[in-house]
């Protein structure tokens, strides 16, 4: 009696122990594809880069001594000078020349000047007579004292009389000299060390100001690479740190290191308009002839990289991996037994890629990249096929 009972019930049974398994099964917690990364050790570099341009290390700039007019400078950019070879010749600036009736002029004007100064030399004469004896009579008082401060005044106007007549035919005379306008000897510019022209900056003759520049003069088997950074970065730069050089042109980066940090700050405004403090950094090379050798001369753009820190065998964790606790500390979800775990890490440096590892992690273990807000502590996770952080 009992087994019919069960042998009637079977299939009920079944039916309802399939359903409550189908049940569970649709309502069991489902694993989150996440994406994944490894916790590894190898190369972590921290640096800055910033565009940065070549110079020539020892470079002069040749400018005008006088003002004058300027001879035509033969030399262009590449030519090869010497110590103290010429280099251009600066004359005094020319008057305006004469025309037939000015010349005509000048010379009435200079034969009046100088009968105007025989004029005045024959008073000159008179009056130191009669001032002789005036000097002579004035001990026996014939004479009042004012008189002789007369006659003594009368000689001095008549000295200046004839020095300001010599001096009127002095002037229409260098007039005459010249009446072409042109002037004495020229001032000779001299290279001020051996090298190559850099660069002309006034090839044309003409009139030039005092200090004007006209020449550049340097070495460009001799370079150097000079990058502005910001000042916050800069204080984190010290001789001797190793530099890259990129885009400029090649292949492959030209190593360098950094030889001096410039103690002065300049402002500057940036392309969006924000007022910036940069410094210059200087970069020279082991063998500066390389980079003659590359193409690259003064004044060419590159970018420069500076190491600020590295480590080759660095502990390191995807970047994308991190992430700030409610207290500020770093955390990471680990995949452990397929399940997430939160679990709070010490970092040291970070750049754009890895994190250094201090704690809280080991090496070779699986971390969520970029977790989703429905990943949680103790998720179930599966890693996502062909996704990896390494």
């Amino acid at each position: 009696m009992m087994l019919h009972r069960i042998s009637r019930w079977r299939w009920p049974l079944i039916l309802a122990a399939i359903v409550v398994a189908g049940l569970g099964f649709a309502f069991w917690p489902q694993a989150v594809e996440v994406d994944a990364g490894t916790v590894s050790r190898g190369p972590m570099v921290i640096s800055v880069t910033d565009n940065a341009v070549t110079r020539a290390q020892e470079h002069y700039v040749v400018s005008a001594p006088v003002t004058g007019y300027l001879s035509r400078i033969a030399l262009k950019a590449g030519d090869n000078v010497q110590r103290g070879q010429e280099i251009a010749r600066v004359s005094g600036r020319p008057s305006s020349p004469l025309d037939p009736r000015s010349i005509a002029e000048t010379r009435a004007a200079l034969a009046a000047a100088r009968a105007a100064a025989d004029q005045a030399r024959a008073g000159l004469d008179l009056a130191r007579s009669d001032l002789a004896r005036a000097e002579a009579l004035a001990p026996r008082q014939f004479i009042s004292r004012a008189q002789l401060e007369a006659v003594r005044a009368r000689v001095i106007v008549g000295e200046a009389a004839v020095a300001q007549a010599r001096a009127d035919a002095a002037r229409l005379s260098a007039m005459l000299a010249r009446p072409d306008g042109a002037t004495g000897s020229p001032v000779t510019l001299h290279a001020p060390a051996s090298g190559r022209v850099l660069s002309v900056l006034n090839e044309s003759g003409g009139v030039v100001l005092e200090g004007a520049p006209i020449i550049t003069i340097g070495d460009p088997a001799l370079l150097e690479v000079v990058v502005d950074l910001l000042s916050r970065e800069a204080v984190q730069v010290q001789p001797g740190d190793r530099a890259e050089i990129t885009r400029w042109g090649g292949p492959e980066p030209l190593v360098g290191t950094v030889w001096r940090v410039e103690p002065f700050g300049r402002l500057q405004i940036s392309a969006l308009g924000v007022e910036e403090q940069r410094v210059n950094v200087i970069i020279r090379f082991a063998d500066p002839a390389r980079l003659a050798a590359a193409g690259l001369g003064h004044g060419f753009q590159v970018d420069a990289t500076i190491e600020r820190w590295r480590n080759d065998k660095a502990l390191r964790v995807p970047v994308g991996a991190l992430l700030r606790g409610s207290e500020g500390q770093w955390q990471v979800y680990v995949i452990d037994g397929g399940r997430a775990r939160l679990t709070d890490v010490t970092i040291g440096q970070i750049n754009e890629d890895w994190g250094e590892v201090r704690a809280g992690l080991a090496e070779s273990q699986q971390v969520i990249l970029n977790p989703a807000s429905m990943v949680h502590d103790g998720q179930r996770v599966r890693p996502r096929a062909g996704a990896s952080g390494d």
